[in-house]
C-alpha cells in the first residue's frame, strides 16, 4: 500500500464543540490517513451541486489517551470536551454560520481520533468503513500506520457491518419519502420529483456497496458500472418512485441473506485492531 505524504493542513478553528484550535492542532499533527469520501469518491456527484467531503484519522498525544487532558469546546469556549474528532465545514464561515447547508465548492472535513474511528468501524458503520477503500488518487495523506490499516480492511467485515448497512439503507429509504418519523432537509427535491432523490440514491448505493463488502471484503470506488449510471439517474430524478423502492427493497433482501451466510464472520477481528492501535500510538509518541 503506497504512502501518500500530502498536506495535513485543516481549516482554522470555529465556535463549534469539535472545532477548537487545540483540536485542530492535534488532528493535523497526528493525521495518519485522510481522503475524500462522499459522492465525489462514489462517482455519483452531479456537477455544480456537491460539496467536497473528507474524512481522516489521527493519533493524539499521550495526555489525551492515558491522561485526563481535554480541549476547549470550540473557539472562545470556556467549557472543555474530550478530544474525539476535529470537525469543520467551510460553509460555516458564511453569514448564517452553523445553520448553513453545504453546497458546491464547500469543504466538509472530519478527522477522528483513531480510537473513536476504530470503535465506529468495528461496529460496522458504513460511513467510516468507506475510508479504507478510497483510491490512491483521492487520498490526501496516508503514512505507514494508515497504510497498514488500509491493507487490513477485511478485518472489519462482520455481521455487525451487515446490520449497519441494512439499518442505514432503511433510514435513507424512509427519509426519501418523508415517512412518518423521518426527516428530509431537501423538500425542493420532494416537490419536484415526489421523493428525495439524494436519499434514494444513497439508500441503493448502501445496498450495492454492502453486498460487495460482505461478499468480497472490499468496496470498489467509484461504484462500478452499470450501478453507477443507474444511481446517477436516480439522483437526477429520472427513475419513477415505484421502481426505486423496488430496487432498494431487493438490495435490502440481498443484504439480509448475506448477513446469515456462514462466510460472513459474526465479529470483526478486534484483536488485530487492538494491536494496531497499541503499536501505532506507541510509535507516534516515541517519534514526537
Amino acid at each position: 500500500m503506497p504512502l501518500v505524504l500530502g498536506s495535513r493542513a485543516l481549516p482554522a478553528g470555529f465556535a463549534h464543540p469539535h472545532a477548537s484550535e487545540q483540536a485542530r492542532r492535534i488532528a493535523e499533527q497526528g493525521t495518519i490517513l485522510r481522503a475524500q469520501v462522499g459522492s465525489g469518491v462514489h462517482g455519483t456527484s452531479i456537477a455544480g451541486q456537491d460539496d467536497r467531503d473528507e474524512m481522516g484519522i489521527c493519533l493524539e498525544p499521550p495526555e489525551y489517551v492515558t491522561g485526563v487532558a481535554r480541549v476547549p469546546a470550540g473557539v472562545g469556549a470556556e467549557a472543555t470536551v474530550e478530544f474525539e474528532q476535529y470537525q469543520r465545514h467551510t460553509v460555516w464561515d458564511s453569514p448564517g454560520g452553523l445553520a448553513n447547508r453545504s453546497g458546491a465548492g464547500d469543504l466538509d472535513v472530519v478527522v477522528y481520533s483513531a480510537r473513536t474511528w476504530a470503535r465506529l468501524a468495528l461496529a460496522g458503520n458504513p460511513t467510516v468503513l468507506l475510508l479504507l477503500f478510497v483510491p490512491d488518487a483521492d487520498v490526501v495523506h496516508r503514512d505507514e500506520a494508515g497504510a497498514e490499516l488500509v491493507g487490513n480492511a477485511s478485518r472489519f467485515v462482520s455481521r455487525l457491518a451487515a446490520d449497519r448497512f441494512i439499518g442505514y439503507l432503511s433510514a435513507q429509504r424512509d427519509a426519501m419519502t418523508g415517512r412518518s418519523g423521518a426527516h428530509t432537509n431537501r423538500p425542493e427535491l420532494v416537490a419536484e420529483h415526489g421523493y428525495d432523490t439524494k436519499f434514494a440514491m444513497h439508500a441503493l448505493r448502501l445496498g450495492v456497496q454492502g453486498t460487495e463488502l460482505l461478499s468480497t471484503g472490499r468496496i470498489t470506488l467509484p461504484v462500478p458500472e452499470p450501478d453507477r449510471t443507474y444511481l446517477r439517474s436516480i439522483r437526477r430524478g429520472e427513475v419513477p418512485l415505484a421502481e426505486v423502492v423496488t430496487a432498494i427493497d431487493d438490495a435490502e433482501q440481498r443484504l439480509i441473506r448475506l448477513r446469515e451466510s456462514p462466510a460472513v464472520p459474526a465479529e470483526p477481528d478486534r484483536g488485530w485492531v487492538d494491536a494496531w492501535l497499541h503499536r501505532s500510538y506507541l510509535a507516534f509518541w516515541e517519534s514526537r
